[in-house]
């Protein structure tokens, strides 16, 4: 029995992974809007990592929108073709109505196409804690797991998919809305930065706050000693805001205790990065709690 994986734009894998597992894995976009260039998120390919980021700083707010039901439905139609099964793996319904979009497209799927096999799975999680959970389901399928088997995993460990960004750009929180101009102002003249978590109803929360960069990096990797208990599944992902450099130097701290070919650094695509700006740090990983604020 064949399994094939669908997951939207906002799992912030790198494009070249998504390339080479073109063969159990598929990427459907969220549409995105920037400076009156209208697009479907596909990881940088159309519309390049470089151009967004200068977009980003040049202050324009991309704005995005749910998948609807039909891009859902013709999706899942294509892959039916050579797979028995879909499995859509899916961003949180805590800050997207895009998850009901794909239960009703498997109605008219099944209307249809009466015999098709299409899982959805609500993962309440966000960017590179979708990432993670879809890098395990791929591997799932690499070691011959059944469909049942994958969802039923995804299903009893989702929770542990920790997600912990380091916000760099208070006046892009600003801009979308998030912060007031007063709290980016001040925060920014105290270099105050932000942490925030996706918590486990899967939305976006503040954590905490910090002075600086360097503590704000101290403090992604003190979660991930804290929470990561060397899961033999899943890898960590270093997600950023076009600061690869910095990225990297992260990296180099995990190292210490994580190998590194369970690290994978990607950076944030035009889903993600509108809401959260430039600069961006986040880590992902499968832990042993998922803290809730």
């Amino acid at each position: 029995m064949s399994t094939y994986i669908v997951v939207d734009s906002c799992c912030d894998l790198p494009l070249d992974y998504v390339e080479k597992n073109r063969d159990v894995l598929d990427i459907i976009g969220m549409p995105v809007n920037i400076d009156g260039f209208e697009y479907f998120d596909d990881l940088g390919k159309t519309f390049t990592h470089d151009s967004l980021y200068t977009k980003l700083k040049e202050g324009v707010i991309p704005a995005t929108a749910q998948i609807n039901s039909y891009r859902f439905s013709e999706k899942f139609k294509e892959h039916l073709k050579n797979h028995n099964t879909i499995i859509y793996i899916g961003f949180t319904s805590g800050m997207s109505g895009t998850i009901m979009n794909a239960h009703q497209s498997v109605t008219l799927v099944q209307e249809e196409i009466s015999e098709a096999d299409i899982r959805v799975v609500d993962t309440v999680s966000a960017s590179i804690g979708l990432g993670v959970l879809t890098t395990m389901a791929v591997e799932m399928i690499r070691n011959n797991k059944s469909a049942d088997e994958i969802v039923n995993w995804l299903e009893e460990y989702k929770m542990n998919a920790n997600h912990w960004f380091a916000v760099d750009d208070l006046h892009h929180l600003k801009n979308g809305g998030r912060i007031s101009s007063t709290e980016a102002t001040v925060g920014t003249l105290l270099n105050i930065k932000p942490i925030l978590i996706v918590n486990r109803e899967g939305v976006l929360k503040p954590y905490m706050k910090v002075k600086g960069r360097k503590k704000s990096i101290k403090l992604l990797v003190d979660k991930v000693k804290e929470h990561y208990n060397g899961h033999d599944y899943g890898k960590l992902i270093i997600g950023h805001g076009h600061v690869e450099e910095e990225a990297i130097k992260l990296k180099q701290q995990l190292l210490e205790f994580i190998d590194e070919d369970q690290i994978i650094i990607s950076e944030l695509s035009a889903t993600i990065a509108s809401h959260v700006g430039p600069g961006m740090l986040a880590i992902a990983f499968m832990g042993n709690t998922r803290e809730h604020k």
